[in-house]
């Protein structure tokens, strides 16, 4: 029995400004561990909005969506926030690095927030995050002395610091050339396959999600293919 990480159910969302408009209609996916899920459609269709929602950060929906098995509509905010810290890593399109603390106090950062493990064994573990992506040589530098490609990378580590149960990404290769989208890809796909890391992967890029294990094509805020 494969676990589940995320799972919607029947989730609809509604914008009341100034009318009444559905944007997402009875979305119904689960994504299990190890699995490399994209959700592709064009602009305005609902992919990033259903993002908003998956990620806690939008309450304002009908039906249901669980993380871990854990239904999370009707929590308080201060509990979204810690499911947001310790289940959920974010890949953006900018990585959001801050340029006055070093790579490795920027990977270490939502760690530091979560206070689960001491700074030092903290920092042991953002180091090793960072060897894994091939950039722990880039540790000690701040990172506007990085190039676009080992920015993005960071903010992978970063994301990966609290082992969360899924990555989520909004177009995370939408700023990077082709040669650093390959590299990111072969990250992603890695981390599902050899470290068992559940991922869903907005993209505008249909060569990269024709490559992930599963493709959520959207239309008009309707799933149209699987």
């Amino acid at each position: 029995m494969k676990e589940k990480i995320i799972e919607a159910i029947n989730i609809s969302k509604y914008f009341h400004d100034p009318s009444t408009i559905q944007v997402l209609k009875e979305i119904n996916f689960s994504i299990n561990r190890g699995e490399f899920v994209s959700i592709t459609g064009r602009s305005g269709c609902g992919k990033s909005t259903l993002l908003y929602i998956l990620s806690t950060m939008d309450t304002d929906y009908e039906g249901e969506l669980l993380i871990g098995g854990v239904e999370m509509r009707h929590r308080k905010e201060a509990e979204l926030a810690k499911v947001r810290n310790e289940k959920i890593g974010f890949v953006f399109q900018f990585h959001y690095l801050l340029n006055e603390f070093s790579v490795l106090k920027n990977v270490m950062l939502p760690g530091l927030k979560l206070a689960k493990y001491p700074e030092k064994e903290l920092e042991q573990r953002a180091y090793e995050k960072l060897k894994m992506l091939g950039i722990e040589v880039e540790a000690l530098k701040l990172p506007n002395q990085l190039s676009g490609g080992q920015k993005q990378r960071v903010a992978i580590a970063r994301a990966l610091i609290n082992d969360p149960l899924i990555i989520m990404g909004d177009e995370p290769t939408g700023n990077l050339d082709k040669k650093n989208s390959e590299i990111v890809f072969d990250i992603f796909k890695e981390l599902a396959e050899v470290y068992n890391q559940a991922l869903l992967i907005v993209t505008h890029d249909n060569e990269f999600a024709k490559r992930t294990n599963h493709t959520i094509e959207m239309e008009d805020g309707r799933i149209i293919k699987m």
